[in-house]
């Protein structure tokens, strides 16, 4: 996706869940002018480890040189960058409707097949449907939402998405210091025998 020849990047970034650190990351995209579009925060498949999710509108050199300094904070374990052909990646979004209009409407199941919709909840006042789906699909269900029926709230996850790499990024870079330093302590194990020699 482009804007003003711009590329859309998601941004991942690996981290304890400390407090601040999102504050840190924030203004390092703002000093750079970069607009978050979209921010998902969660536990990863590393336990005791969350990842943060951010997109964000930039050039190649910028967003390089944001992922590094991201990179270079102490709280932070490993951050990285990725274009969408890299990534499996969706958007949850969340429409209520008022019943009586769905009812003026008839069946709503043309609805839910045209647009792949699940029904969370139907009460005597609203109808709450659930969109999984890329950003031009979750926005077309909500464009055609509001001119037919109309659209008493509607809010949007940001993005959540993951690598198509095999593991995490993340699994391959602490493998690599595990390695590096089992390395180190077998060097100090052999330099100490051979000062005890």
């Amino acid at each position: 996706m482009e804007n003003n020849n711009k590329t859309l990047y998601t941004i991942t970034v690996f981290s304890e869940n400390r407090v601040g650190l999102l504050n840190q990351i924030t203004i390092i995209l703002n000093r750079r002018q970069l607009n978050i579009e979209t921010l998902s925060v969660s536990p990863s498949a590393l336990k005791g480890i969350h990842k943060f999710t951010i997109t964000t509108y930039s050039d190649h050199e910028t967003i390089e040189k944001v992922v590094k300094q991201i990179d270079k904070r102490i709280d932070i374990l490993k951050a990285y960058y990725n274009t969408d052909d890299e990534l499996v990646y969706q958007e949850i979004a969340l429409y209520k409707i008022a019943t009586k209009h769905i009812l003026e409407k008839g069946s709503i199941e043309s609805l839910i097949r045209d647009h792949d919709i699940t029904v969370l909840e139907i009460t005597d006042n609203a109808v709450v449907f659930q969109k999984t789906g890329l950003y031009d699909e979750t926005q077309k269900l909500f464009e055609d939402l509001s001119k037919t029926v109309g659209v008493l709230q509607f809010i949007r996850s940001g993005r959540v998405a993951i690598t198509r790499s095999k593991v995490e990024r993340l699994s391959d870079m602490l493998a690599e210091r595990e390695k590096s330093i089992a390395r180190r302590k077998n060097n100090q194990t052999v330099k100490d025998t051979t000062l005890t020699d």
